[in-house]
């Protein structure tokens, strides 16, 4: 007897309506179980964080309530995915499963368990391009090796992109009987962190595919063109603030390669200096996902094998004051603090505070991906993994190791007039835009009108830049001597 045509959706990170191909070929099936699954069992250290939980708490919710619009639901179960879809798959009599793809090692370790099950009963596993632009394979040297420089990877991409956009589905297929009583509620995953930290996210922060294509717009109307300045300069309106978005599936970045072209034309002849160099941001995000694909080892260690004899030194005093924004450097506290209260830190200062960490302090950077990893609302294993190898030199197309950023002259070029370090650093909002970046060098009268009392008020420098400088470059030097050797 045939099986009646009835399909699974995997939902991971794709909580979106809209240029979702795994939803656009599920909506052709009789009848449709889109399912999530809560895995806790696969994912090493890299389980997601406290702040991602809370975005993923109230887009859980959110997709599910757009799916009942459209005639069915968000099914939530907690295990393996593997053993999980099986059961379902059984119960349902299902024949065939639908996913996007994830480049994320944990979760292919998944789908090859997952194929290796549902070949043995006989059921169809279908994968389409998940979160990016090209598909993987599409974007290798002659040689099919991966790239390891960005550029010839962007040049190839420009020849390889092609637009593909899925609209939202009107309609899905209803909910098979045996699947609608099947499942548990969101809030019994206990997503959110038991302390209160993140009720202030409500702040700055909804949630959703409604909310991202709207920032999008007001994005590519008012502020794309002035991009590529505003970008570095935190005080201002000027990102795009859609990385959560982009994390969670909430938004394709083919959504906003469409709405760019259909204002401005084709990506590859795009002459705006601002336009052009938000696209190759998106294009850069491929790039960390292509990076991961190949290398999977990379979210905890160095691409480049002579890193693994640098001298890092773990400082649990000095890891702490970083964390929490206490270094005595206005510009890298900031940055910090404002990471705990948006869960989200401006780009600028999230490449200056790794830094910061790795070349100041001498702390390994993967102590560092984890805080980010943990307090991050766009926590995202490939991102992360790429901007802390970056800013570390130890990963592809990376920053060399000898540029070491000034924390002052940093400051005061990307805050001249202190906004960003008032915001998040009142206690020093009385010192004159002079003296902000560097309030132990100001006169003790200026400090008296400010009232800062450093050392009690504000901390002073933990570090002292000259001799942290000095430091880094010999244990870069030192390391080099060895891996040769």
């Amino acid at each position: 007897m045939s099986r009646k045509k009835t399909a699974i959706l995997w939902v991971r990170n794709d909580f979106r309506l809209s240029d979702n191909v795994a939803l656009w070929e599920a909506s052709k099936y009789e009848e449709l179980a889109p399912v999530y699954i809560w895995n806790i069992h696969d994912t090493g250290v890299w389980q997601a964080g406290a702040a991602s939980k809370w975005w993923l708490h109230h887009t859980l919710k959110k997709f599910q309530t757009r799916l009942k619009g459209l005639g069915t639901n968000l099914i939530i179960f907690r295990g393996r995915p593997e053993h999980e879809i099986s059961k379902i798959a059984k119960k349902i009599n299902a024949s065939a499963v639908l996913m996007n793809e994830s480049y994320n090692p944990y979760d292919r370790g998944s789908e090859s368990r997952l194929q290796r099950d549902l070949d043995s009963i006989d059921i169809d596993m279908q994968s389409f391009q998940g979160s990016l632009l090209c598909p993987i394979d599409h974007l290798l040297k002659k040689d099919g090796s991966p790239y390891l420089v960005y550029t010839p990877f962007w040049n190839n991409f420009l020849k390889k992109y092609e637009s593909r956009h899925y609209e939202a589905p009107s309609k899905l297929p209803k909910l098979p009987r045996q699947a609608q009583s099947m499942g548990c509620d969101v809030d019994s995953l206990g997503l959110l962190p038991s302390k209160g930290w993140h009720e202030k996210f409500h702040r700055y922060w909804s949630v959703g595919e409604e909310e991202a294509e709207s920032k999008q717009k007001h994005f590519i109307a008012r502020a794309i063109r002035s991009y590529k300045i505003d970008r570095d300069i935190p005080a201002s309106d000027g990102t795009s603030m859609l990385s959560p978005h982009f994390h969670f599936g909430e938004i394709h970045p083919q959504k906003i390669f469409s709405d760019i072209e259909a204002k401005f034309g084709k990506i590859g002849s795009i002459e705006d200096a601002s336009i052009l160099h938000f696209c190759k941001e998106i294009v850069w995000r491929e790039f960390s996902y292509h990076l991961l694909y190949h290398f999977p080892t990379t979210s905890d260690a160095p691409l480049r094998e002579n890193f693994k004899q640098y001298p890092w030194k773990m400082n649990n005093e000095l890891f702490t004051r970083w964390r929490k924004g206490k270094t005595g450097y206005p510009i890298i506290d900031a940055g910090m603090r404002q990471l705990w209260s948006m869960g989200w830190m401006h780009n600028r200062l999230r490449m200056l505070t790794a830094s910061f960490l790795v070349k100041h302090l001498g702390i390994p950077w993967q102590q560092g991906a984890k805080w980010f990893w943990d307090t991050l609302v766009d926590a995202d294993l490939a991102c992360n993994t790429q901007g802390w190898q970056w800013t570390a030199g130890c990963g592809a197309d990376a920053s060399p190791f000898f540029r070491i950023f000034n924390p002052i002259t940093q400051g005061e070029k990307i805050d001249p007039k202190g906004e960003y370090i008032s915001r998040w650093c009142p206690e020093l909002a009385g010192l004159p835009s002079e003296w902000i970046c560097k309030p132990w060098q100001a006169p003790t009268g200026i400090l008296e009108r400010a009232a800062i009392k450093l050392g009690v008020n504000y901390p002073l420098p933990i570090v002292d830049h000259k001799e942290a400088r000095v430091q880094a470059l010999w244990n870069y030097g030192k390391m080099k001597k060895e891996s040769k050797g």
